[in-house]
């Protein structure tokens, strides 16, 4: 199982703070970021594209990095500053 969360304006726009996917098999963010697309469209707006940014166990990662089992997966969106 890994436990997937969300937050800023994704977690609002997704009306979802958390969920957990048993039985992750696919390896990579990337491969993650096509599973949870899966679950509608507004899932895959944010998702899928270059709006979220995504970190494993508090550790800020890119597509190709490995999730494994009991891992934490956040995804936020991009935050800017002025």
């Amino acid at each position: 199982m890994i436990k997937v969360l969300f937050f800023g304006r994704l977690r609002e726009l997704l009306n979802c703070s958390e969920i957990q996917i048993d039985d992750f098999e696919l390896g990579s963010v990337a491969n993650l970021r096509v599973l949870l697309a899966k679950k509608g469209p507004k899932w895959a707006e944010f998702i899928e594209g270059n709006n979220a940014l995504v970190a494993v166990n508090q550790d800020m990662v890119d597509e190709s990095s490995q999730i494994k089992t009991g891992d934490e997966v956040a995804f936020f969106p991009p935050v800017t500053g002025g």
